[in-house]
């Protein structure tokens, strides 16, 4: 049931025309009690996919918010103050996507996993999301995903197919923290790999068709 209210609210904020007020955290200022802004919109978002934050989003950093802020930096390693600067932006982009992102990873599991066990999709998208943490790759999962030869599915067009629901529930479960891939930065099918360099990796496990290799 909680995991359908997540859904649910993915599907209604996706809805929600909010490009101007979601810029990228790495721009975005100081927040503490008292901020109202769309960086706040985008702080709220984060924290509630990873359960810190539990009320509606209103942009408005109040007692909850703080609260979600404080719990976030006790977990992460943080100094936990409740107020949201620039090192607490760069973990929490680190760990966490904004609502337009959450698409790019929903897109990416959809087109490169469908039809494999659930496990197996979110292994696709924790794969994602360790190369985001991992300083090999780009920080941001739009460079990730759209890196030059790095997924199968942007490169023929896949896509831009639509996710289902099952996609977007993999992508939420990704982003937060499930991790079936262990660790891995790389999958491949071994019926349809053509590189030869992949085969070098060490391999972690295999999923349905997928090997998944660090």
């Amino acid at each position: 049931m909680i995991r359908k209210k997540i859904f649910t609210m993915l599907l209604l904020l996706g809805l929600i025309s909010m490009a101007s007020m979601m810029n990228s955290a790495s721009a975005a200022p100081v927040l503490n009690s008292g901020s109202s802004s769309g960086d706040v919109w985008d702080l709220q978002y984060r924290l509630k996919t990873h359960g810190f934050y539990t009320q509606e989003l209103d942009g408005k950093y109040g007692a909850h918010t703080k609260s979600a802020v404080y719990r976030f930096q006790q977990d992460y390693g943080l100094s936990a103050d409740g107020i949201t600067g620039s090192r607490t932006w760069s973990v929490l982009k680190k760990h966490s996507l904004n609502i337009n992102e959450m698409d790019i990873m929903a897109r990416t599991i959809y087109s490169e996993s469908r039809g494999e066990s659930y496990t197996g999709q979110v292994a696709v998208g924790a794969v994602v999301m360790n190369r985001i943490q991992s300083n090999q790759f780009p920080n941001t999962i739009k460079d990730v995903v759209f890196e030059k030869g790095a997924f199968t599915a942007v490169d023929d067009g896949q896509y831009w197919l639509t996710p289902n629901r099952t996609a977007y529930l993999a992508a939420l479960d990704a982003v937060r923290g499930w991790d079936p891939s262990k660790n891995s930065l790389y999958y491949f099918n071994p019926d349809t790999a053509t590189s030869p360099w992949i085969w070098t990796r060490p391999q972690n496990l295999k999923i349905g068709k997928h090997i998944f290799a660090s």
